[in-house]
């Protein structure tokens, strides 16, 4: 009782430091969190199940696991035009599946199922104390610099505010009024599913949800490792060990979610370091983003790529597709060491049955199809997740059936295939809603040719892979000298659930790194960036199998290796590893400021830049989103990505006729139709002819033609104010700024 008192205590201090920390935000965060903890806690009867060889029965993922099945299958509904897209149809969707998870905890109570992790209140306790804490700090810092406003946040927000207005799917492009949203909006769409079912804003969520992925990226890597960790102990966990799995949980959400990589301990620690030695002078600029623009830049060569990773992705605040989806890819991970754990456990053999039984258990596994699900809904949230995890998870699958058949080539190879066309035939059956309409952005795929210098790989790549391949020699030397474990199946057999799979993983990484040097897809950046999105895409989820798999080779060598060579390697990859954590601190404080002091936390309304940033629009764009309901037609002109053009649009989910240029150039690969509406938007805000010019707003269906800051930058003495006046109703006027709208006849 004295134990519990005290973590009540610590979760009410947590809560005032909360309130302290984040003030009137802090209601809609406690929301969130509440929201997210009810989900996952009634959805424990199948998660539970799942995750039934986990100490925590998969607490963690069940908050992601309730998210992705009721919003995929609002999504579903909503697309397939049986529903439309309103708080109502959302919250009637999850109370059926609620409804659900309690018919089937019921069933599991008479069976004397236990679905809850009774036993671990106290691992429970903890991993929502650092949840919690997680999310609070991402969410804290956020409010230093909260504004949906630089980079691509306009077209984040944008979409997000375009899917609040629209009642179908996908819904209007903000850019590009005569279509649809043609991109991954699935990441998004699942903001405002969490932002309809709390009853919030898009200006308060925007930042909210960009922080709760943060916030999870440290709690499920912490779940998974720590249960590897404790699989790995084979339960000798007395006196200074029993720490050793929460530990290593620990060092795997620090990893993934908080570290940065060598490229800052080299440049911004090692290198000034020696200069002082030789007693030379050095100017310490490090610029954070540095650690994501290395290869193509330092030497400069004409060969620009990303290396982004989830810290700086948090950092910077862009929710893009790649950020959201960083929760439904490592449910993807967890449910395949979960499955992997369940059918090693169980030591399944191959039993004499009928061909129809046999093949019925093989299609038939929750896990794979619940897998085969989520990578169908990858190709709508983020494409690359899905070609990255379908590998994966035949990796994970191909290993865990040699074992399973004890290494007999044909049947190995029957069922791999087998599954294989499984998860292909599920994933793209469930998200042909999205791909019917979707047109790709890929233009093939071509021999890379330029290639990355040895020493840049090694300062971004090197500490994991070193870790990675001493643990893989370590193993087999372990394992191989041991004549009985000789064979591809003997090995497999001998090597644990949690090593083996981190192999597997800490394999698939090293892949993911070199597959950009050998190949990359073909986009519009081919002439000056053609590896950029490939090495992007690939490295992002590579960083995030290292990090994880980085936490587990160190205490596993560490503690569990007998090689002392294993254990100096992993305790200097432990030291290294905690040190590419500085890359917090230093890209904390070069893009919030000074986050110590409390009062200068701004709060997490992603618009309240428009009243300092765009002061003669800002009540205009406000008067749109407060009076325009549905989503008509708002001309604004167009303007160049990654400027403050397109500000009404992304402001308020309106669409207007075209917007950033370059984007709807790489969603819709058709220059010549852009250009011509960049010609139409310039007659209409500078004809001299009304009947031409009402014939162009007619053919464009415009509703609201918006004249401000912008529209007198680009247009200067051109722009025809007067004749635009006299086209409709003037509903707004700003007097002060000149800033007008007007509502079309």
């Amino acid at each position: 009782m004295k134990r519990w008192g005290a973590k009540i205590a610590l979760a009410a201090v947590l809560a005032g430091i909360s309130a302290f920390l984040l003030g009137s935000d802090v209601w809609t965060f406690w929301t969130w969190w509440l929201l997210a903890a009810l989900m996952g806690m009634i959805a424990m009867p199948v998660t539970g199940r799942l995750f039934a060889g986990f100490d925590d029965k998969g607490w963690m993922f069940s908050k992601v696991l309730a998210i992705a099945v009721t919003g995929f299958l609002t999504w579903f509904l909503v697309s397939v035009k049986l529903v439309p897209f309103t708080t109502t149809v959302c919250v009637i969707v999850c109370v059926i599946c609620a409804v659900g998870c309690l018919l089937l905890f019921n069933q599991q109570t008479k069976k004397n199922i236990d679905c809850f992790p009774t036993g671990h209140a106290s691992l429970i306790f903890w991993e929502e104390i650092l949840f919690i804490a997680a999310f609070l700090l991402w969410t804290y810092l956020a409010g230093f610099r909260p504004a949906a406003y630089g980079t691509e946040k306009f077209m984040d927000y944008g979409f997000m505010e375009a899917m609040m207005r629209s009642t179908t799917l996908p819904p209007k492009d903000i850019w590009y009024s005569q279509g649809n949203i043609n991109y991954y909006y699935g990441g998004q769409y699942f903001a405002v599913f969490l932002t309809k079912l709390s009853g919030s804003t898009v200006e308060m969520t925007y930042n909210l949800m960009r922080t709760f992925v943060a916030g999870l990226a440290f709690a499920m890597p912490f779940s998974l490792v720590y249960q590897m960790t404790k699989d790995r102990m084979f339960g000798r966990l007395s006196g200074k060990r029993v720490c050793i799995p929460a530990l290593s949980g620990i060092l795997a959400g620090i990893s993934v979610s908080i570290a940065g990589n060598m490229h800052y301990v080299i440049y911004s620690k090692l290198i000034p370091w020696f200069y002082k030695l030789r007693g030379k002078s050095y100017i310490d600029n490090y610029w954070f983003p540095d650690a994501t623009r290395y290869i193509g830049f330092d030497p400069d060569v004409p060969d620009k790529t990303i290396h982004e990773f989830p810290c700086y992705s948090f950092v910077l605040g862009d929710l893009h597709a790649h950020v959201v989806n960083i929760m439904f890819v490592l449910l993807v991970v967890g449910l395949l060491y979960a499955w992997t754990r369940s059918i090693r456990t169980r030591e399944a053999v191959v039993e004499k049955t009928t061909q129809a039984k046999f093949w019925h258990r093989q299609l038939l596994m929750p896990h794979i199809l619940l897998v085969s699900v989520l990578l169908g809904m990858f190709q709508w949230t983020n494409f690359w997740d899905f070609v990255i995890y379908f590998v994966v998870t035949g990796g994970v699958v191909l290993f865990t059936n040699i074992i399973r058949f004890q290494g007999k080539a044909k049947q190995v190879l029957a069922v791999t295939a087998a599954q294989a066309v499984e998860v292909l035939t599920v994933s793209y059956l469930v998200i042909l809603p999205f791909t019917l309409q979707f047109k790709a952005m890929i233009q093939g795929v071509a021999l890379a040719k330029y290639h990355s210098l040895p020493h840049q790989l090694l300062v971004l790549w090197g500490l994991p892979v070193i870790l990675i391949l001493t643990f893989l020699v370590s193993l087999l030397w372990e394992k191989l000298r041991v004549k009985r474990n000789r064979g591809v199946y003997r090995l497999l057999k001998s090597i644990s659930i949690p090593d083996l799979f981190a192999v597997v993983l800490g394999l698939c990484a090293i892949g993911l790194v070199l597959i950009p040097e050998l190949v990359y897809v073909r986009d519009i950046y081919e002439e000056s960036n053609a590896r950029a999105n490939t090495m992007f895409k690939l490295t992002y989820q590579a960083f995030m199998f290292f990090g994880m798999m980085m936490s587990y080779v160190i205490f596993r060598m560490f503690t569990v290796s007998r090689q002392k060579v294993a254990k100096c390697v992993s305790a200097v990859g432990l030291v290294l590893l905690l040190w590419t954590v500085g890359y917090f601190g230093n890209s904390v404080h070069s893009w919030f400021g000074e986050v110590w002091k409390p009062e200068e936390y701004k709060g997490i309304n992603a618009t309240a830049f428009l009243e300092k940033d765009f002061s003669e629009d800002a009540a205009g764009v406000r008067w749109l989103k407060e009076n325009v309901k549905g989503s008509p037609v708002v001309l604004e002109t167009d303007g160049t990505s990654y400027t403050g053009f397109s500000r009404v649009s992304a402001m308020t989910g309106l669409p207007t006729v075209l917007g950033w240029y370059v984007h709807e150039w790489l969603w819709r690969n058709d220059v010549a139709d852009l250009n011509e509406k960049i010609a139409d938007i310039k007659a209409i805000y500078t004809g001299e002819d009304a009947v031409q010019v009402e014939l162009l707003l007619k053919r464009y269906q415009v509703s609201y033609v918006f004249v401000g800051t912008k529209e007198k930058e680009k247009y200067g003495e051109l722009l025809n104010a007067e004749l635009l006046e006299n086209l409709g109703e003037v509903v707004f006027k700003d007097e002060n700024s000149s800033t007008f709208i007007v509502k079309i006849d």
